[in-house]
């Protein structure tokens, strides 16, 4: 199957898309499609059947978010405890991710032409290399599309991902690229696996299960989360309609809440620089001085992130030119 799903909408569901339009609309949309393995069960089928079936909805799902004008979606495909699964599972699971990844280098034009994005994060190490190697095509394939975002968690959990972020300040503090003082919350956003992203404002998870199961922890503090009995397989655009409508009835607290965390963490940095002035200075600090730490400090994250961009980008050419 297509990972570029064509519909046509039936006309309630295009008057829903209008009336929902006309509120506020979620950015980014983050799934935890949970129930494959329980569809397969009720259908009678094997369990690869319901992973099958999982990512054919993944795909219509990307299709009613174009609709609905929700530009970037964020799945969470698999995790780093999923490896606790069978052989059996996990190996099927493994030749439907190395499967579904031809299918999208595939259709790389298509992807361009709807300006789709793909980006995967996780521990890319965890995975086959065959599997590596199709993702690393896949993302430097479609680095420059910038109209719409798929995000797919594979070998993710939010602890191995925070401890990552965390790792990569301590080396640079280390290497005196950074300094202590230079590391804040916002840093750390910007070391995550998900840096050039933004949260996710809605956060929905199926099959019941009312827990995020170690998915995008520190990214969903601010993000509304739905919870749906249906199992993934059987998600309806209704269902999505559904999450969108609860959406916009908490958006507004939601916003307030995300504005005042943002002013506060502003409030830290630029206390944090006046008393790293007044460490050094002591009672002759000026506003001449802050100024400059204030610029010193900016310089030294901008070098950093720029070096943490260029070590992911070296990283993505070495996977996908494994085994050439």
């Amino acid at each position: 199957m297509t990972w570029i799903v064509e519909q046509k909408r039936t006309w309630p569901e295009w008057a829903a898309i209008r009336m929902l339009r006309v509120g506020p609309v979620p950015n980014h949309l983050a799934v935890i499609m949970d129930g494959n393995r329980r569809f397969a069960r009720k259908e009678h089928k094997d369990t690869l059947a319901g992973h099958t079936q999982g990512f054919h909805k993944l795909a219509e799902v990307l299709c009613w978010c174009r609709d609905l004008g929700i530009n970037e979606v964020t799945a969470y495909a698999f995790s780093i405890e999923n490896f606790k699964r069978s052989k059996q599972e996990v190996d099927g699971l493994m030749e439907l991710a190395a499967e579904k990844f031809a299918k999208l280098l595939e259709e790389k034009e298509k992807l361009a032409k709807h300006g789709v994005c793909i980006r995967v994060i996780g521990d890319l190490n965890l995975l086959p290399q065959r599997i590596r190697k199709l993702a690393g095509e896949a993302i430097l394939a479609s680095r420059h599309n910038n109209k719409c975002f798929l995000n797919l968690a594979l070998a993710y959990t939010s602890r191995e991902e925070i401890s990552f972020a965390m790792s990569e300040l301590s080396q640079a503090v280390h290497e005196e690229q950074l300094m202590t003082s230079d590391i804040s919350e916002e840093l750390l956003e910007k070391c995550l696996h998900t840096r050039g992203s933004r949260d996710p404002d809605l956060l929905v998870r199926t099959s019941g299960e009312v827990r995020l199961s170690d998915f995008l922890l520190w990214q969903s503090a601010f993000s509304c989360l739905f919870f749906t009995k249906v199992l993934w397989p059987e998600f309806t655009i209704w269902h999505l309609f559904g999450a969108v409508f609860y959406y916009q009835r908490h958006y507004h607290t939601l916003t307030a809440a995300r504005q005042e965390c943002l002013a506060l963490r502003q409030c830290s940095v630029e206390e944090s620089d006046i008393e790293c002035c007044y460490t050094k200075f002591g009672d002759k600090v000026s506003q001449e001085h802050i100024a400059a730490y204030a610029s010193a400090r900016k310089e030294r994250i901008e070098n950093f992130l720029a070096t943490l961009h260029n070590k992911k980008l070296n990283y993505l050419h070495q996977i996908s030119e494994e085994g050439d």
